[in-house]
This record gives C-alpha cells, structure tokens and sequence, in this order.
C-alpha cells in the first residue's frame, strides 16, 4: 500500500499536556462506569494522556509517542508530573489509538520510525498496552515500551513479542539511592531488565544524571555494571545507554500542579561531567551516548 501524504498535526515540541488532538476520546456520559471497567480490563479501553510526532527521541526514527496515564514511581525530578494520576488522562479506545498510528505508516517507513508507548507509566495499564502494540505489529509498524521497568512482572511474554525495543530507565544504581529518587525499589527493574535478554528483546538503557542526586560516582558505576549485566547475558541486547542530563523544564509544571519541587534550585550538569559520565559506561564496552 502507498502511504498518501500526511498532515504533520502533532504538538510542535516536547512537552507533556499536548493533549490528544486527532484522537478520538470516549464520551463518559455515554458509557457507564462498569462498562468503562469491563472495557479496560479487556484492554479496549485506556487512560491516555497526551501524544506526538517527534524525531530523535522515544527510539529509532521518527515516533508517534503516546503517553499513558498513571505512574507508581515518585520521581523527584519527574518530567511529566501530571501524568502520574491515572483519573487524569482521557479515556481513549484501542482501535481510534491505532487508526492515528496507521496515519502515520508512511512516515514510520521512510524514516525507520514507529510508536512508542510512555507516560506515567505504561505498564500500569498492561491490557491496553498489549491490545496497542498487537495491533502496531499486524500494522507492520516497529514498537517501543518506555518504561522505569518497576512494574515488568505485568508484561506478558506475548507483550513482549510484540515489542521490538524498551527504553529501560535506571534511575539509581543501589536502593538507597532509587529509593530516595523514586519512593520504590530498584529490584523489579533490573529482573525486568535480565528477562528482556533472556527473550531477546533490544534495549535501549536511559539514565538521568542529577548533580546532588544521581551523580556520586558510586552511584554511576553501579547503574554501569547494571547495563552490563544486562549485556551480559545476551551480548548485543543493550543496544545503546544514554545518558541524559537533568534540566528544568518540568518546574513550570510542578508548580501549576500545586506539587512541592525539591529540585527547584538544582543546576543542569556541565557537558564536561556529562561526558565524564559517558565514559564509566563506555568503560564497560557500552555505545553511549
């Protein structure tokens, strides 16, 4: 089939609350609570933040990112805040999310992009997920699960056939650490990470380096020997790490949220620390970036 041309309608740049343009929402009125109930637990049915069309992020080529509602990390430096309540998001069907993916088949073909699932966190709506990315697949389309990993244990192996790579952020490298950042433990996420390369499943590793938090050098060398366990495996599973500096684009958001920021006055990392960073896991034969 020949795609036609497209109307590149997305959100112009990244930010969570771009809202669901394009995709049709379920009128609750119209539909009762338990049959609202019955259709998510079938996985008709999800909570859907926002979505758009971007390049260079969210995985390989140009992606239709759609972020899911609901999160049970507590991450201090949280990009999307207000992804974190799953009541929040917009009750979307399953086969209107794919009918906007379909949309976009030609784009995803010339560049070697696709959809990528995020949030919140996506694993929190597991029954959605899998009805989105079996039908990305019967599209041909490449998919992408972005997730913390701490809810892994909800991801069927029939999931995980359909997807082709995980963006796994490792927040901290020892639980004291994760715990202080998420409010949860690191455990679930590096036995989500040994499961996907013992099913093959490609990697992407993400890492946010926060001056004060993340960045002790303890901490860096362990979230380093993490990925490369899970590299070890099945060499050739981590695909790539990268390593990405904070920054404080999501103030604004906290604030508007009436949530407490704790890291209202904390400074970006310098390129140099950055890059100082980079080379702990390139000391462990990662490609980072």
């Amino acid at each position: 089939m020949t795609a036609g041309p497209v109307l590149l309608d997305a959100p112009s740049r990244r930010r969570a609350g771009a809202g669901l343009r394009g995709i049709e929402t379920v009128d609750t009125q119209e539909v009762g609570r338990s049959d609202r109930l019955s259709l998510m637990r079938s996985g008709e049915l999800g909570s859907v933040h926002s979505w758009e069309l971007v390049t260079a992020v969210d995985g390989p080529g140009t992606r239709l990112t759609v972020f899911l509602s609901g999160c049970p990390l507590r991450c201090l430096y949280c990009h999307n805040p207000d992804t974190l309540a799953m009541k929040d998001g917009e009750p979307v069907l399953a086969d209107d999310l794919l009918a906007r993916v379909a949309r976009y088949r030609g784009i995803f073909t010339a560049t070697g992009g696709g959809l990528t699932l995020s949030g919140g966190e996506v694993l929190m709506q597991p029954a959605f997920a899998a009805r989105v990315l079996r039908g990305a697949k019967e599209l041909g389309v490449h998919t992408t699960l972005d997730t913390s990993g701490f809810l892994g244990a909800n991801a069927t192996d029939a999931m995980l056939e359909d997807t082709d790579l995980v963006l796994l952020d490792i927040k901290a490298g020892d639980e004291e650490t994760y715990r202080r950042v998420t409010g949860r433990s690191l455990a679930p996420t590096l036995r989500f990470g040994r499961r996907l390369a013992e099913r093959g499943v490609k990697v992407w590793v993400r890492f946010v380096l926060v001056p004060g938090l993340t960045d002790d050098p303890e901490n860096v060398a362990a979230v380093a020997r993490h990925a490369a366990d899970i590299e070890a495996v099945r060499p050739g599973t981590v695909e790539r790490v990268e390593v990405l500096p904070f920054h404080q684009m999501a103030r604004d958001k906290w604030a508007e949220l009436g949530r407490t920021y704790e890291l209202g006055d904390t400074e970006p990392p310098t390129p140099e620390a950055t890059e100082g960073v980079r080379d702990v896991f390139r000391a462990h034969g990662l490609t980072t970036y």
